[in-house]
């Protein structure tokens, strides 16, 4: 892939959105990357056969720095519940490091597919409204971890940091929004982490060698990593201060709206 002028201003940008939205939704950014960087992929000329894959690890990959910046703006103001954390933490790192085997083992077309029906369901839950009934009882530590288990394996399948699914369950068992916001960014982290060196390790065995760059480590690409990671770092904090400061329907539902123009044209593309 050939790192120009042009596409070094599309990743910087795209980096500014995916921390932005970190922080202010605890969702990674994988429904805005996975489809930017596939069609910027098949417009570089990437094989078909890995493009997704590498679409997937990529994102993964950039939603470390930006989860991490997220983090901490959370921790200052008191917004993560670090016992969850803890609790969930381990499922977390076993669903999300394994499912990147399934991933491999799917073809371009099928992962495709799951990723736009997931975003579909994902854009539909935005547009419903925010009220969640909390839980009569408390999940135990089993529970959590085996929450935590499915949590990771379905965001590394569609390369997401996990607060599609994990806001609403926390909310569910009575954290109030901000603080189910700033731990389900927090837990974003160990997703990413544990996700990316599952697309590493598979990448490196299954891509062929003239499928392969030079800037390439299994199914992640460093360049997009490097240059969305830059820009994500910087604005997760300020995605952070608009959550705390604004009600976030709106923006949920624009937000939902821009994930399924993005995956259907990354559908049509692939086809």
């Amino acid at each position: 892939m050939i790192i120009n002028f042009e596409i070094i201003i599309i990743l910087l940008l795209l980096g500014s959105i995916v921390g932005f939205m970190a922080g202010l939704l605890g969702i990674g950014g994988g429904g805005i990357m996975v489809p930017t960087l596939t069609y910027l992929f098949l417009y570089q000329g990437i094989n078909l056969d890995i493009v997704v894959h590498l679409a997937l690890g990529t994102s993964m990959a950039s939603i470390i720095t930006g989860s991490f910046s997220s983090l901490m703006a959370h921790h200052k103001k008191n917004a993560v519940d670090w016992q969850v954390v803890k609790i969930i933490t381990p499922g977390i790192l076993i669903g999300a490091f394994l499912a990147t085997f399934l991933v491999a083992s799917l073809n371009t077309q099928i992962l495709a597919i799951f990723f736009v029906f997931f975003m579909a369901f994902s854009s539909f839950k935005m547009f419903k409204s925010n009220k969640q009934k909390p839980s009569q009882t408390i999940l135990s530590k089993l529970q959590f971890g085996l929450v935590g288990t499915m949590i990771g394996a379905i965001s590394s399948m569609v390369s997401i940091g996990g607060g599609t699914m994990s806001v609403p369950f926390l909310m569910w068992q009575r954290l109030p929004i901000t603080r189910a916001i700033g731990t389900s960014s927090t837990i974003g982290l160990p997703i990413a982490i544990s996700a990316t060196i599952g697309f590493i390790i598979n990448g490196w065995f299954l891509t062929k060698m003239d499928d392969v760059t030079q800037a390439q480590l299994g199914f992640v690409f460093l360049p997009a990593v490097f240059l969305i990671s830059i820009m994500s770092f910087f604005t997760a904090p300020a995605g952070v201060a608009v959550a705390h400061k604004l009600p976030t329907n709106i923006l949920k539902k624009i937000f939902a709206i821009l994930l399924m123009v993005l995956s259907i044209k990354m559908l049509f593309s692939i086809f």
